[in-house]
């Protein structure tokens, strides 16, 4: 740290610190919230066949998540908040968001707390707005230019300079960063900016920007949204994604929430993570490796449910469950709808969600299992089982081979643009993966032939 707080030097009218070279007075500490990704009644399709109450829990999880998030503000006396993008789910913002999102920030303004927002690509200015009125101590930045405001602590002290711009529409494709400067008269300067940073590709390349160019840029804390996973990209300066308030599908997985940070006088950040999410997703894989029984598959499936309830604090969870390894059950769990019926007892078993508020829902169950290596050999197996499962051994050996094999074998669906990508996407060991459960289950189907139709 040291160079970037430097010394504080006595016998000035305040104390001084220097900062790349400048001296500043001293602040004083304070404490913000930063979240980001709120999607505010996020309608969660595709819920037609889940029971009721796991329906309902998730269309209301969004607002139970910002319902924690308000407290958090409340319980740890937190000055200001800064919420980087998404907050609403969707362009044509849905009034009901609106309302809970006004009603929770007039509440927060009536304690002395501010609230600073730009808005992403999900709620970009120009989409539908109620015609709604805000408190002064809530501030939405402009899309014309980056802005300045001040941000107070609860009893009225100077913390520090704030700055945003908002998305005017969806696709935001210029570099945002580029348009921000410091302004002189505050101890600490907090950039607000919904970004895509180096270019992540699990997200669209909105706002580009460097993390080189953000640490430069003069700023102490880089407020981010639009990714939503929980990352720290650099300390001093801090450059900062909170994730999203609450997990929306099963690529979202685990705690979600928001950051409590703690600024010294001196300018020192100090992050705490606190969860806010209502449901859990969580996908866990369950081993077949050793089992020839199927009472040993349901006794583990049975655990991993178990699992997922006890890690959960009480909350309910959304689980998918992935069998992996290898043994005999693999050949039994390759047979049509053998997947679909263990998924509909394993639901059975874990009784109906409607009788409990921790309740687990089983929403998948995928095979992904493998055969013994002994059986996969066909060892003694003449003709073209034979021929199968040893192209495969020579695949599982060679990445040039299996990716030759596999581009052959999906030849059709290669037609179709979003499979074509799925294929290309898969690596070494997922191309591997394939070959393996392509060519077992190829030897089963044959092998459940009469001798004379293979």
């Amino acid at each position: 740290m040291g160079g970037f707080f430097a010394r504080l030097r006595q016998g000035a009218v305040g104390p001084i610190w220097t900062k790349n070279g400048v001296e500043i007075e001293v602040g004083v500490p304070f404490t913000f919230l930063h979240a980001a990704d709120l999607h505010l009644d996020s309608p969660f399709r595709g819920l037609s066949k889940v029971p009721a109450a796991v329906r309902d829990r998730l269309r209301e999880s969004t607002f139970e998540a910002f319902a924690r998030l308000v407290e958090t503000v409340r319980r740890e006396r937190i000055d200001f908040v800064v919420l980087a993008g998404d907050l609403y789910d969707a362009a044509d913002r849905s009034l009901k968001a609106q309302l809970r999102m006004q009603r929770a920030l007039n509440e927060l303004a009536a304690e002395g707390v501010q609230t600073f927002v730009v808005h992403g690509n999900h709620d970009p200015a120009g989409g539908w707005q109620a015609k709604l009125d805000w408190p002064d101590a809530v501030h939405v930045f402009g899309t014309s230019d980056v802005a300045c405001r001040p941000a107070y602590r609860r009893d009225g002290e100077l913390a520090a300079h704030v700055y945003g711009i908002s998305y005017p529409e969806a696709s935001v494709t210029d570099n945002l960063a580029s348009r921000y400067r410091t302004r002189a008269g505050a101890p600490f300067h907090l950039a607000l900016l919904h970004a895509n940073v180096d270019g992540n590709a699990a997200h669209d390349n909105y706002a580009p920007c460097k993390l080189a160019e953000l640490a430069g840029a003069g700023f102490d804390y880089w407020a981010l949204g639009h990714v939503h996973d929980r990352r720290v990209l650099r300390e001093y300066p801090h450059v900062v994604y909170p994730g999203n308030i609450q997990g929306r599908s099963i690529r979202e997985t685990g705690a979600k929430g928001a950051y409590v940070v703690r600024v010294s006088p001196e300018g020192q950040v100090a992050l705490s993570f606190r969860d806010t999410a209502s449901v859990l997703w969580r996908e866990t894989d369950v081993s077949i490796a050793g089992a020839d029984r199927e009472q040993q598959l349901k006794d583990r499936l049975l655990a991993s449910v178990d699992e997922a309830r006890a890690s959960a604090g009480g909350r309910p969870v959304v689980l998918r469950i992935r069998l992996v390894g290898a043994g005999p059950l693999h050949a039994r769990l390759l047979r049509e709808n053998a997947a679909e019926e263990w998924l509909g007892e394993l639901r059975e078993w874990i009784g109906d969600p409607d009788d409990r508020d921790d309740w687990v829902w089983a929403e998948r169950l995928a095979v992904a299992t493998s055969a013994d290596r002994d059986e996969a050999a066909a060892d003694g197996e003449q003709g073209f089982l034979g021929e199968l499962a040893r192209l495969a051994a020579a695949g599982r050996q060679d990445p040039e081979l299996s990716r030759l094999l596999l581009a052959e074998a999906t030849e059709p669906l290669r037609r179709q643009p979003r499979l074509r990508e799925w294929l290309d996407g898969r690596g070494e060991d997922e191309r591997s993966a394939l070959l393996d459960r392509a060519s077992a289950l190829a030897a089963l189907l044959l092998k459940d032939k009469p001798e004379g139709e293979r």
